[in-house]
């Protein structure tokens, strides 16, 4: 089995929701694919003070619509409040409406991350058309115990600000987290800069030996690439390398 995954590296439109979802509509005209995966808060640029500018309902009402449109999944994080907490919230949206979410479990505080959001509990695993992504959001990327591979998943999602000063510990720990699960990897990262952040992008797929499936480096663009299944579990299959992996509980 193999499934069609689109990778979106834009440089965003800084807290510009009308504008980055007019662009992104524009670049995803007529794209044919199962999952479209954008950047974290790829409707504002890295806000890390929510209360100034929050969306949840216009951008996910948006991803409903061009899920339907596309029928395909569309992948992104977006600044949300719930009750009286800020979320940094992965969703990942369905043809029909349905709705996945992942909270940011590690939140970024030498960025000041920690001190306005709220961080996420729960590790989620997506299947959607027979493939099991697991969810992560950016400084996930850093943290190998949150995402080892417990024979529950074929690719890992992440979605990424990503600034260019740390692009090669972004474009090794992509590598790493593929080789040492054996999963496929999928890192989408914005270009542009920011108030005080430049972005280089590097968004790419990695394959579960860790050689690149694509890399994007600095254009902006839209790219599809395939992911094989079938050749994932012969591989994992005949080089079986969890079957010697430690034990392990996360509190």
């Amino acid at each position: 089995m193999k499934q069609r995954v689109a990778i979106v590296q834009r440089d965003i439109a800084w807290c510009n929701i009308e504008a980055n979802l007019k662009a992104l509509e524009q670049m995803l005209e007529g794209i044919k694919t199962d999952v479209v995966v954008l950047s974290e808060m790829f409707q504002t640029g890295f806000v890390t003070t929510p209360k100034d500018i929050c969306d949840s309902s216009t951008t996910l009402a948006w991803m409903q619509k061009m899920a339907k449109r596309l029928d395909c999944a569309i992948v992104g994080s977006v600044s949300i409040k719930e009750g009286e907490s800020y979320y940094n919230r992965m969703y990942f949206v369905m043809p029909d409406g349905g709705v996945e979410w992942y909270d940011k479990r590690h939140l970024f505080s030498v960025g000041g991350e920690n001190k306005h959001y709220s961080a996420g509990q729960e590790r989620k695993v997506v299947t959607w058309r027979g493939v099991r992504y697991l969810l992560e959001v950016c400084y996930d990327l850093r943290f190998p115990v949150w995402s080892r591979q417990r024979g529950d998943y074929d690719a890992i999602l992440y979605v990424a600000l990503w600034p260019k000063p740390r692009r090669r510990v972004w474009q090794t720990l992509l590598r790493a987290r593929a080789i040492e699960n054996q999963a496929y990897v999928v890192g989408v990262n914005r270009i542009g800069e920011e108030p005080g952040l430049e972005y280089s992008g590097d968004s790419a797929v990695i394959d579960y030996r860790g050689e690149e499936v694509i890399e994007m480096g600095s254009h902006e663009g839209v790219e599809v690439v395939e992911i094989d299944i079938e050749a994932l579990q012969r591989f994992r299959a005949k080089f079986n390398v969890s079957a010697d992996a430690d034990e392990f509980e996360i509190l």
